[in-house]
């Protein structure tokens, strides 16, 4: 029997992942913080913190605040807390769209074994609606996520974000070289659906000493034909059935990434705010490290 979730936790979870989204702990080191920033800056110095521009983007990306928005909150909020000085909506912009979060510096610290999966998931965008689609006889594209996650830890290890033309089975080397620089070490096993389907990405992962688990097509050839590690897949998912192919492998846990997608879709939505691509792909990249950091109840001010 699956076990029994402590709700109390789960709930305790829930609750710190506001405590993220809404810290003011930006406040606590203000002044140490400008000091710091501006020690031998050329120019015109800073008036506010990377971790007070830091709150402004976890505002816009991850709740959807638009920018003007953000500047009459904070200039409500100045009025209790004068430090703050709200800035204008386009002096959060500016400095929002240049900020970072590495996927690396969001992760546990483990030197365990971690096996991933990898997958893609669409993204609108803009939330303009499909009446307007219609009417206008538009089509907005879609932006592709394509992530590898630890089915253990539930963490994001790598992200690319592509057009919608890409295939998903051109991502996979990319997204395993990136688990692998920002966990330090390379993954054990690496799960994916039949998109992934190909030699190359059999022998890729075989070449680099990582067991593939790709759900091979079922009319699939048993002869090798470049890639054997593919053509033992292929027997063996004919001779165990798809289920015992399945249990043998624990490919299962290839739905951790569905349950991330759906995570990220639940905080964020289904669309970027963003217009330009370079600021799209931070957009997404920086939702993506937010998931980790709630799920590891990170204070996020302390690793930017």
């Amino acid at each position: 029997m699956p076990e029994k979730r402590n709700w109390k936790e789960y709930n305790e979870h829930l609750i710190r992942r506001g405590e993220i989204l809404f810290s003011l702990d930006f406040l606590e080191k203000w002044d140490e913080e400008i000091k710091k920033m501006n020690e031998g800056k050329r120019g015109r110095p800073y008036e506010y913190p990377e971790s007070f521009a830091i709150f402004t983007k976890i505002l816009h990306d991850c709740i959807h605040i638009r920018y003007r928005q953000i500047e009459g909150f904070l200039r409500a909020l100045s009025k209790y807390i004068p430090i703050i000085k709200a800035p204008s909506f386009s002096q959060i912009r500016r400095r929002a769209i240049k900020i970072e979060l590495p996927l690396s510096k969001t992760l546990r610290e483990s030197n365990e074994d971690f096996v991933i999966a990898v997958d893609s998931s669409g993204v609108k965008v803009a939330n303009r609606g499909e009446w307007i689609r219609h009417k206008w006889k538009v089509r907005k594209g879609w932006i592709k996520v394509h992530v590898a996650v630890d089915v253990n830890t539930k963490e994001v290890v790598s992200i690319e974000i592509t057009d919608e033309s890409m295939g998903d089975g051109k991502m996979l080397p990319s997204l395993v070289e990136k688990a692998e620089r920002n966990k330090g070490r390379k993954p054990t096993k690496a799960l994916a659906d039949g998109s992934y389907d190909s030699g190359n990405n059999f022998n890729y992962l075989s070449d680099k000493g990582i067991e593939p688990v790709i759900k091979t097509r079922k009319n699939a050839s048993t002869r090798a034909r470049g890639s054997p590690s593919r053509a033992k897949m292929v027997r063996e998912r004919k001779e165990l059935g798809y289920e015992g192919w399945r249990d043998k492998y624990k490919y299962g846990k290839r739905w951790m990434n569905e349950t991330t997608f759906s995570r990220a879709k639940r905080e964020y939505g289904e669309y970027v705010s963003a217009v330009k691509w370079e600021n799209m792909v931070n957009e997404i990249e920086f939702q993506y490290a937010m998931l980790n950091i709630m799920l590891n109840g990170i204070n996020v001010y302390s690793i930017a």
